[in-house]
């Protein structure tokens, strides 16, 4: 006589429920894993494309502009111009590039397209430029945002910087160099300590009273962008000084806070063929 083995248990209702549950998260994991991979890696490959085609585009223009009128670099020390004297001679078109921003201590190949413009096409490109703040070099603010992370990630390593860096923008005529201006902490210490590139950078007073080099802010605080950092009005005061400001997101990979980069324009060059700011080989 032969028998056969019982059927095996089926398991329970608990022990379904707990698969499916664990079926469930497993899948979910792995979405937000191949959501995180397109997020920080797809999406800066798309970036880099984006941004190289905006510089293509820019050089262009830069490259026709020069060959109307040629500038002969003179002497190395006669470089310098007032830029009050350096009136923007261009337009600027959303979406498109228009400027160069260059960070060197962050390498010499830290060079980023600034295009018009902060909505989410254009920072996909690269920086972009608040459109209703100043142009390089004018009096009052130029305010550039930048991703963090993802979408090309211009601006990851601001965290990086200290007082006094430099922050160039090229532009089609000209070079404009701004300064981190003094941190928060460096305040009170600030003028009795030598400090190397900071001719021109001083701890702020008056109506910038309280505009460091690096902030951190909320997302909804604006006002760091305006003529005069905090101050709510759109006017520039005709003692306004010429400022450089950077946004982006903070702390890395949220967007819970703004990090927020002051510079001050301490040098301006007239753009001539073979020149190169002094500033670009600091390190």
């Amino acid at each position: 006589m032969t028998t056969t083995a019982p059927d095996p248990p089926r398991p329970g209702a608990g022990r379904r429920l707990v698969r499916g549950v664990g079926e469930l998260l497993i899948t979910l994991g792995v979405v937000v894993l191949l959501f995180v991979v397109y997020e920080v890696y797809v999406t800066d490959l798309f970036g880099e494309r984006k941004q190289a085609a905006a510089t293509t585009a820019v050089d262009r223009v830069w490259a026709q502009s020069q060959e109307t009128a040629t500038v002969i670099a003179p002497a190395p020390d006669q470089m310098a111009t007032d830029p009050q004297q350096r009136v923007p001679r261009y337009d600027t078109v959303l979406g498109e590039g228009f400027a160069k921003l260059r960070i060197p201590v962050l390498g010499a190949d830290y060079v980023f397209t600034v295009v018009e413009g902060t909505a989410p096409d254009d920072l996909y490109i690269g920086p972009g430029h608040y459109s209703e703040t100043q142009l390089p070099g004018e009096q009052g603010n130029f305010a550039v945002a930048g991703h963090r992370v993802s979408k090309g990630s211009p601006f990851n390593d601001l965290g990086l910087l200290n007082s006094c860096d430099a922050v160039v923008v090229e532009t089609q005529d000209d070079w404009f160099v701004y300064r981190v201006l003094p941190m928060a902490e460096e305040e009170s210490a600030w003028a009795a300590t030598p400090r190397a590139h900071c001719a021109g950078v001083q701890v702020q007073t008056g109506a910038y009273h309280g505009v460091y080099g690096r902030q951190i802010t909320l997302p909804s605080d604006y006002a760091q962008v305006l003529p005069v950092p905090t101050v709510l009005s759109t006017t520039v005061p005709p003692d306004a000084q010429r400022l450089i400001t950077l946004t982006t997101c903070h702390p890395q990979f949220s967007d819970a806070e703004r990090m927020i980069i002051h510079g001050v324009l301490v040098a301006s060059y007239a753009k001539a063929t073979g020149y190169l700011p002094p500033e670009l080989t600091e390190t």
